[in-house]
């Protein structure tokens, strides 16, 4: 699994513009039971996004769909882990 952290590095005007989009691309990962949870920073500098994947690589090409990528809005920080104890909960992702 991995944890992708977003970094704004443009002004939360252009965040908003390209939202909308982001959000659509959002939908699709979680429609095709890549994304776990998503959601924005407190304050507001960015997100998280937990994603369901053991390979970088495919993490690396779903973000390059991500219009906030294509617009240069964030950087992203990709770190993986291999969740060794979880709530029993957390089990239907670990199938």
């Amino acid at each position: 699994m991995f944890f992708v952290v977003l970094t704004y590095q443009k002004p939360i005007e252009e965040v908003e513009k390209h939202l909308e989009e982001h959000i659509c691309f959002l939908d699709a990962q979680y429609a095709a039971k890549k994304f776990i949870f998503s959601g924005r920073r407190n304050p507001r500098v960015g997100g998280v996004i937990l994603v369901n994947s053991t390979s970088r690589e495919e993490v690396l090409r779903i973000l390059q769909d991500d219009p906030f990528q294509k617009h240069e809005i964030a950087a992203y920080e990709l770190i993986e882990f291999t969740p060794s104890k979880y709530d029993e909960r957390f089990a239907s992702f670990l199938a």
